[in-house]
């Protein structure tokens, strides 16, 4: 196994590891989600006589709290597919834009992305994605 193999498949195992990470942090939002929610269903309302907090407030926590784990989930699939498609070869592109694009999840998407981009740049590992069929030229 020569370097350009041995990196991709580290590269491969580390999208996996920071997709799962992303995924997992994507699920905090579900905190303001709940609270949003009890607060629609009026589960804060105040003593009798005092009313609890306006249900606006509750549907705007439910809004953001979706956005921000569709967000996340989302991210959390397009690194675990990049993850994947770096283990088979396919979709150069795609795995070059995704190590872009994760260098905003920091810590360890900004140093996986910084190292993929560096991997995807060499003419090397280029060749490794082309087709079997592809002429050289």
């Amino acid at each position: 196994m020569n370097q350009d193999d041995e990196h991709l498949r580290l590269l491969s195992i580390f999208h996996y590891v920071v997709g799962g990470i992303t995924a997992l942090i994507a699920c905090f939002p579900f905190i303001h989600l709940a609270l949003g929610i009890a607060l629609v269903c009026g589960a804060f309302s105040g003593r009798p006589g005092h009313e609890g907090p306006p249900p606006f407030l509750g549907w705007f926590l439910i809004a953001i709290a979706s956005v921000v784990i569709l967000a996340g989930w989302s991210l959390a699939t397009a690194i675990l597919l990049a993850g994947r498609f770096l283990a088979r070869r396919v979709h150069y592109l795609y795995c070059f834009v995704v190590a872009g694009i994760e260098c905003i999840v920091m810590p360890f998407g900004t140093v996986l992305g910084v190292f993929t981009i560096i991997v995807l740049s060499r003419p090397s590992v280029k060749l490794l994605f082309q087709p079997e069929g592809a002429s050289q030229g």
